[in-house]
């Protein structure tokens, strides 16, 4: 993989709230993603509550919805300068600059639906939300209520030493992943599916799989088409996306697949408990989006997965 160092990192589509102290702490309370128009959806929202047995993850006794945006005076700074792409950050707001370029062509195009653009949140530690409060335990999520995604960058810390995990593409990866589940909010995807699991509880978990393959799929189709995605001045973002890079997403769909995870926290593998697919699924459904480069190709809600 390799970034156009003449590309320019648009820091607005991002809302830098490190060092803010907003948020959960270590004390958050474990939520299903299931849980209405304010639940949250992520890659890996049970990550580190399997590897550690509990204790990390969302508050939803508290309605956080009153956090002030970032200052981003220093990320612009930083991410003007000529080192830019060798920072994580910038790396990842350019990341997400792709991302939405690919959006905002591909979901007319794809479904007839004008692309309204979203934020990703850089916090550290906790963050304030309109779906409560959250911690670095719950990995990077989606919020449907306030339609941000978020992720603590230090999460791509866990995914290399902890998951195995440690190709550079595995982070536009995981922000493709999130910005799927915006997609499916843009769509009504989201909602239809929440109304889904209150009328079919039993199936809760199933559909949830559903949902989370899906932006796996829209993740592998933005992969495909990112080399033809450009900055607001026209200069490409990616000047190569290499089959290897390309495996390093595969191999992270598979290692954050609920059976890897369970395996890895020596818990039972119980497919009735899944939330977000095997490992399995999770290359196939990502494998699906990158080979056909068509969105309209990741309907997981079709029949059997």
């Amino acid at each position: 993989m390799e970034l156009n160092q003449n590309a320019r990192v648009d820091t607005s589509q991002v809302d830098d709230r490190r060092g803010s102290g907003g948020g959960g702490g270590l004390g958050g309370i474990p939520i299903p993603i299931g849980g209405g128009r304010g639940g949250i959806v992520g890659i890996v929202v049970a990550v580190l509550v399997a590897l550690v047995g509990g204790g990390l993850g969302l508050n939803a006794a508290t309605n956080g919805g009153d956090e002030p945006q970032g200052d981003n005076t220093s990320l612009a700074q930083k991410c003007s300068a000529d080192d830019a792409l060798q920072q994580l950050d910038c790396r990842n707001a350019l990341y997400v600059n792709s991302i939405q370029a690919y959006w905002q062509k591909a979901l007319p195009e794809a479904f007839g639906e004008r692309y309204r653009p979203s934020r990703t949140v850089f916090f550290s530690q906790g963050v304030n939300t309109a779906c409560g409060q959250a911690d670095s335990g719950v990995g990077p999520f989606y919020c449907p209520a306030d339609d941000l995604v978020y992720i603590d960058l230090t999460f791509y810390q866990v995914l290399a030493r902890q998951l195995g995990a440690e190709g550079e593409f595995a982070q536009p990866y995981v922000l493709a992943h999130e910005y799927g589940h915006h997609v499916q909010d843009l769509l009504g995807t989201e909602a239809q599916m929440r109304r889904q699991q209150q009328r079919d509880p039993d199936n809760a978990n199933a559909l949830s799989v559903k949902l989370e393959l899906q932006a796996d799929c829209y993740a592998g189709a933005w992969a495909k088409n990112a080399t033809g995605t450009a900055d607001s001045g026209g200069q490409k973002i990616f000047t190569s996306i290499s089959e290897q890079d390309i495996q390093q997403a595969v191999d992270t769909a598979e290692k954050i697949g609920d059976d890897a995870i369970s395996d890895r926290a020596n818990r039972p593998v119980n497919p009735d408990e899944f939330t977000h697919g095997s490992s399995a699924q999770r290359k196939e459904w990502f494998t699906r989006g990158y080979t056909t480069g068509d969105p309209k190709s990741c309907d997981t809600f079709s029949g059997a997965l």
